[in-house]
């Protein structure tokens, strides 16, 4: 009995994490048929718009070639006709005196003086376009904007087809980011370009996160790999040499190394704390040096059951906003910057970016002046998303993430 009763408690538990995943499938079944709805009329009217561009500038340098014909052609053929009517007049002059008798020595003296006159008439002006006709650089400038396109295509194309990040391609790219993780871990990315005007710059990376139960302290229970809640018995987990052993912690699976990252967490009950940990970080620390943010080799946002505290160091600067049950994650490993969001109704409020910044002369803040000597050093490790649940029954669930929170993030 007491075997049958605790399988009947697994399936129970197996029933009650596959509702919340199938619920979570579901959601991201809808988000992703959004998503490429939206994208698909966005593409669209881009290209309807790139190709007005392209045909407004094609009807600009037609009427340019056209303006500059019809200018140059009058000028030279002035000019020529001037230059024939001046031959023609030359030619009749000699031949009139050529056509004078011998005899007639005053008749051919007037026909030899028209001559002479004809000889000595001012020159037609010379024509302003000898050097260079000015509508041939229109080749020059149309093949460069044709290079141009090519070229950004090329880029963005490859982006696509995953071969955006330094020129490596998509296998190559998981393997430096991930090192031994399978595929199926990036199976959880979406790439978001950061502009659509320029193939160079930096892309954001929608991070859906998966919580690693390797990590995951005994005091912590997970609901399938996108819920976690603290527990007041202890889970037999395995033994791992990732395990956190005195805080109650659990991070993410997935590596950050390069690029921008976003994702997003629900803070469903309790304390909690929501950041980022160096990969190579002892989870064996003590609980007043393992906690995070209470050390440098990780920083956090604490939710503490009256304000949002921000940590990094032993250090924390409190921030005075309202409760946000939704909390939106910012890495850009660029910028050096970590920035938590509040997100309520695809609305983004900044509640604190951790950044080295500079301050005016005689101001002093210890939070930021902690920033400022050593959380640039941080990124010099690769890092996973990290959870502290700090007080009993606490509980958190990973995303799913917003697009248009995204998309925002985007335009910034």
């Amino acid at each position: 009995q007491a075997q049958q009763a605790k399988f009947l408690s697994d399936v129970e538990n197996e029933l009650e994490e596959l509702a919340v995943t199938i619920a979570q499938a579901k959601k991201m079944v809808e988000l992703i048929k959004g998503a490429a709805t939206k994208e698909r009329e966005r593409v669209e009217k881009l290209f309807a718009e790139a190709s007005e561009v392209l045909a407004t500038f094609q009807k600009e340098v037609a009427s340019f070639i056209e303006d500059g014909e019809r200018s140059m052609l009058g000028e030279a053929e002035a000019d020529l006709r001037w230059k024939e009517e001046r031959r023609a007049k030359l030619a009749q002059c000699k031949q009139n005196l050529e056509n004078v008798p011998s005899t007639d020595t005053i008749y051919f003296l007037q026909e030899f003086q028209a001559l002479k006159v004809a000889m000595e008439e001012n020159l037609s002006p010379a024509l302003s376009f000898q050097n260079e006709l000015n509508f041939t650089k229109c080749t020059q400038a149309v093949g460069a904007v044709k290079d141009v396109l090519s070229a950004a295509c090329k880029n963005q194309w490859d982006h696509l087809q995953g071969k955006g990040i330094d020129g490596l391609s998509f296998q190559e790219t998981e393997e430096g980011l991930s090192g031994d993780q399978s595929r199926e871990g990036w199976g959880d990315f979406l790439l978001f370009p950061s502009s659509s005007l320029c193939p160079f710059l930096p892309h954001t990376v929608a991070f859906i996160i998966d919580l690693d139960s390797d990590t995951a302290d005994k005091f912590i229970q997970l609901f399938g790999t996108k819920g976690a809640k603290r527990v007041l018995c202890p889970i037999p987990y395995p033994e791992s040499p990732t395990r956190f052993i005195n805080c109650e912690q659990v991070l993410g699976v997935n590596l950050m190394n390069r690029g921008n990252y976003y994702w997003e967490v629900e803070l469903i009950d309790g304390w909690v704390s929501i950041g980022v940990i160096a990969e190579d970080f002892d989870p064996r620390e003590s609980y007043n040096r393992g906690r995070l943010g209470r050390n440098e080799k990780s920083c956090c946002l604490q939710w503490n059951g009256q304000n949002y505290v921000a940590w990094f160091g032993g250090f924390e600067s409190v921030i005075q906003q309202p409760f946000f049950h939704t909390i939106g994650v910012f890495l850009e490993y660029s910028e050096k910057a970590l920035t938590f969001y509040g997100v309520k109704d695809s609305k983004m409020t900044c509640l604190q970016q951790l950044k080295v910044s500079h301050f005016a002369k005689g101001q002093f803040d210890p939070f930021q002046n902690k920033i400022n000597h050593q959380f640039a050093s941080l990124f010099l490790c690769k890092l996973k998303p990290a959870f502290f649940l700090e007080s009993v029954d606490a509980h958190l669930q990973i995303g799913p993430l917003k697009k248009d929170c995204v998309s925002v993030l985007k335009r910034r």
